[in-house]
């Protein structure tokens, strides 16, 4: 089962952090994992290399000012039982993170959704750019998230020939059937399959029937079947026998797209 051992919760400028910072504490807690707090001062290159002395002072008064606030959030991880280092850096958000995470070999990234014009917003510039660059999972929480989840959607893709995609789906199951665990919540497991080359296989020039486009269907249907429970029970049976059975994800095998019916799993689940 994945567990978490160094977790970097990267403060967000002018968002409530509070709901966030208590998702990391918990999850550091149950984990026994090292939580850092970093905070980035936005500069460009120019500024952080500047001889200017307004410049620097403006900047190190701005580095001041989050250390403080870094400080306040500490003491809050503090009160939880928990100590947590802390570090401002100055630059381009994303990159700052980025590098923070292999600098100090952090396994996970969580922070609150950005905003925009004061409005959280899943998900801001700097959010999506983590989601795709980060070398480590990102988890990013809407400000006011209550504490702990009631369910879990983990979403798996299916290509057999690609071990990056098994790789990729392992790590989705294992981080999924975690928080599950750690919340008592229901996991709910998604795969959306559709038939390879189905709108030629239903045209005149292909030769086939409509019996043997329907038994191609269920085959696949079958194999995805198959596929899907052989994933979930390697991954999600590392615990052991008593907690899959607390645990006992939900399988949704479902026909179409999984951009449309992914989405409307969630929305219909809650």
């Amino acid at each position: 089962m994945r567990r978490f051992s160094n977790i970097l919760f990267v403060v967000e400028d002018g968002a409530d952090d509070s709901a966030a910072l208590g998702h990391a504490v918990t999850l550091a807690k149950n984990n026994q994992a090292k939580l850092a707090l970093v905070s980035v001062v936005d500069a460009s290159e120019r500024e952080k290399k500047s001889s200017d002395a307004k410049t620097r002072k403006l900047l190190a008064a701005m580095v001041e000012q989050r250390r403080d606030e870094l400080g306040e959030l500490a003491a809050l991880a503090q009160r939880q039982g928990l100590e947590t280092a802390t570090k401002v850096l100055s630059g381009t958000r994303f990159l700052e993170v980025i590098k923070e995470v292999i600098r100090s070999d952090h396994d996970l990234v969580i922070k609150s959704a950005g905003s925009v014009n004061g409005i959280a917003e899943i998900f801001g510039s700097t959010d999506l750019k983590l989601l795709r660059k980060c070398p480590c999972p990102v988890w990013v929480i809407k400000p006011g998230q209550q504490e702990g989840y009631r369910e879990i959607v983990a979403a798996l893709g299916y290509d057999p020939e690609d071990e990056h995609i098994d790789k990729l789906n392992g790590q989705i199951l294992e981080m999924s059937a975690s928080l599950a665990l750690a919340d008592f919540a229901e996991l709910h497991i998604v795969h959306a399959w559709q038939l390879p080359h189905e709108h030629f296989f239903r045209s005149p020039r292909s030769g086939c029937t409509e019996d043997d486009v329907a038994k191609m269907e269920q085959e696949e249907e079958r194999k995805r079947k198959a596929w899907l429970e052989s994933l979930v029970a390697r991954h999600c049976e590392a615990p052991g026998k008593e907690a899959v059975k607390y645990l006992n994800p939900q399988l949704h095998l479902i026909r179409g797209r999984a951009s449309h019916l992914v989405p409307a799993v969630a929305k219909k689940i809650g």
